[in-house]
């Protein structure tokens, strides 16, 4: 009888309290299910982040832009559109101008319409009446800054 009691003793300590694997593959499945919750919208904060992004860059580059325009005209009565130059803008606004990509138009004195392409791949626009947006709007003005970016 001792015998049986110290077996079953020996028994119990040699048993370890590890988990099965139905345990194992079932926290697994849980934390599949979590992971593809949780990754559109991560995906979705970051799209908007690039958007944000792209919208403070063009922010700049038309405050750069009213900048440059306004000293022209300073300096001239009329301002042409050789006065006005895409290099100067991105050394203002210390924002990257891609060549070809970028335009800017004045109209009346203002900075009317600004397209940007930022490098992570948004575009931002600019117009008086609609302000700043990620999606696209109609060309307004007529002068135009130079594209003279190397």
């Amino acid at each position: 009888m001792m015998e049986k009691m110290l077996a079953l003793q020996q028994k119990r300590r040699s048993k370890k309290g590890g988990f099965t694997l139905v345990e194992l593959i079932v926290v697994l499945v849980i934390l599949a299910i979590l992971a593809a919750l949780l990754i559109p919208a991560l995906t979705g904060y970051i799209d908007k982040a690039k958007e944000k992004n792209v919208i403070a860059e063009t922010r700049q580059i038309v405050m750069a832009a009213q900048t440059i325009y306004d000293e022209a005209y300073g300096a001239k009565t009329t301002v042409a559109t050789g006065d006005l130059k895409l290099s100067e803008v991105a050394k203002l606004s210390e924002v990257t101008i891609t060549k070809g990509k970028d335009t800017i138009k004045v109209a009346d004195g203002k900075v009317a319409y600004v397209k940007h392409e930022s490098k992570n791949g948004k575009t931002g626009y600019y117009t008086i009446a609609g302000g700043y947006t990620t999606t696209s709007q109609g060309e307004k003005g007529t002068t135009a800054f130079t594209d003279d970016i190397a």
